[in-house]
């Protein structure tokens, strides 16, 4: 393997790939990221954009099939199915997050994998084998295109075209050779740009709707025997050359086998950019060390990274309750307001008068320690002084949910049902056996529909 171009090792690598080879607490970890997946993709439901998406995709595939979409209950095709499923588990900001990619490996690996499972009627182990592959290929795809690669490009809908091809791919079976076309196929598709976040357009569900079937379809016609471009990562014209002024294709291959990157994978804790957390866990603790209120705060300067700058700077006034997620001011308005950035909060008060006002009181400022650790740690520290001249720093070093801070598992089920509560999507007594499905698939010889009969 190693006389191979890095593309390809990373091919061999989720061909190969093996239940015996993945360790007990990366199998655990992925169930864990399974079940916070589909809370996220529930607490999709009935949100304008996803819905349209859904009524479109499903208008143009079988009214029947092997697949589920999540958030209606019926079977489709697994291209459907998966386009379906990513787009709406990308849209309550609560699915998780892998810090040195800043990728979103659940929104676009778990829908292709679930998808082709069903199709060909999986076991649980070739479920979390599947995930496994798409989490270890994604998120080396995201590191190896780098910083300039995030300025301009979503890597969810980029490295993620390649995640699920990764993912369906190794449930349906393919060598290296077939997998290294299926990448091929998933890299020329890559597509995801951030000039949505100006003006709150719908596109962030889309880039994983069409990332995850994508990548889906071109592990499917891999199989069928169409080829695609070996070298489509560091080709003289392939992803790279590109999309990326930074690419470091040792990273395609870093430790593969022994690093697992899937354990590495974050959860989201506020419903909100990621971005946005660090900044907002350091003012949760300055607020709490010193008994501080919202009136009580004239101004927070957030210290930050420039990938923060650059999604979250071009959002000033967000028009939207999506929009505002992107908001380091509303963000920060609702943790001083409110005392969390829950889905609720931001529904409620995203444009209330005290949430506004805090807002403008926030500014962002690159900060050289902070830059230097991103991506590979989120370093969150705020400046705030209050109205009577005092002023207060915060730090925090691991966000909530990072792996050093991370959920136990009651509280990803905690956080699975809350999820599909507030969009109406399933009962708590549905979600608790959905859980004790998910904590025992191991076990499962075939994965099934997951969610029976009519929506509640």
């Amino acid at each position: 393997m190693t006389d191979l171009d890095p593309g390809r090792r990373l091919a061999e690598f989720a061909a190969t790939l093996a239940f015996e080879h993945i360790p007990a607490p990366v199998l655990r970890r992925a169930e864990d990221l399974l079940l916070d997946w589909l809370g996220s993709a529930l607490a999709g439901k009935g949100a304008r954009p996803v819905e349209a998406i859904c009524e479109v995709y499903e208008s143009m595939g079988p009214a029947d099939g092997p697949c589920e979409v999540l958030i209606h209950r019926r079977t489709t095709s697994p291209m459907v199915a998966a386009a379906c499923n990513a787009a709406a588990s990308h849209f309550a900001e609560q699915d998780d997050v892998h810090n040195g990619s800043v990728f979103h490996p659940a929104a676009v690996v778990f829908p292709a994998a679930l998808a082709t499972a069903q199709a060909l009627g999986g076991s649980g182990r070739e479920l979390l084998v599947a995930a496994v592959a798409g989490y270890e290929v994604g998120i080396r795809v995201g590191e190896f295109l780098g910083r300039s690669h995030y300025k301009i490009f979503h890597t969810t809908g980029t490295a993620g075209t390649l995640a699920a091809a990764a993912a369906a791919g190794r449930l349906l079976g393919l060598d290296a050779a077939r997998m290294a076309h299926a990448f091929g196929s998933a890299g020329t598709q890559a597509a995801g740009l951030w000039e949505f976040l100006g003006d709150g357009a719908d596109s962030k569900q889309l880039h994983t709707a069409h990332a995850s079937s994508s990548g889906l379809m071109s592990a499917w016609l891999a199989r069928e025997g169409l080829t695609g471009a070996n070298r489509i990562l560091d080709g003289a014209r392939g992803l790279a050359a590109g999309m990326s002024r930074d690419a470091q294709p040792a990273r395609l291959t870093d430790r593969l086998g022994q690093r697992w990157a899937t354990a590495e994978t974050s959860f989201k804790f506020h419903a909100s950019c990621r971005h946005t957390h660090p900044a907002a866990d350091a003012l949760l603790q300055v607020m709490r060390s010193h008994g501080l209120e919202a009136p009580d705060i004239e101004q927070v300067t957030a210290h930050v990274h420039q990938g923060a700058i650059d999604v979250l700077g071009p959002v000033v006034a967000p028009a939207t309750v999506h929009q505002s997620k992107f908001s380091m001011g509303t963000v920060l308005g609702l943790i001083a307001v409110h005392g969390r950035a829950g889905l609720a909060e931001f529904d409620q008060h995203f444009r209330s008068p005290e949430v506004v006002a805090f807002r403008q009181r926030v500014a962002m400022q690159l900060d050289a320690e902070v830059d230097g650790a991103y991506p590979q740690r989120w370093i969150g520290k705020v400046s705030v002084t209050t109205t009577r001249g005092e002023r207060f720093e915060g730090r925090v070093d691991e966000p909530k949910g990072d792996p050093g801070n991370t959920l136990t598992r009651p509280q990803v089920e905690e956080k699975a049902v809350r999820l599909a509560l507030y969009a109406g999507a399933a009962t708590q007594a549905e979600m608790e056996v959905l859980a004790r499905r998910v904590w025992g698939l191991e076990a499962a010889p075939s994965v099934g529909t997951l969610l029976q009969g009519a929506p509640p």
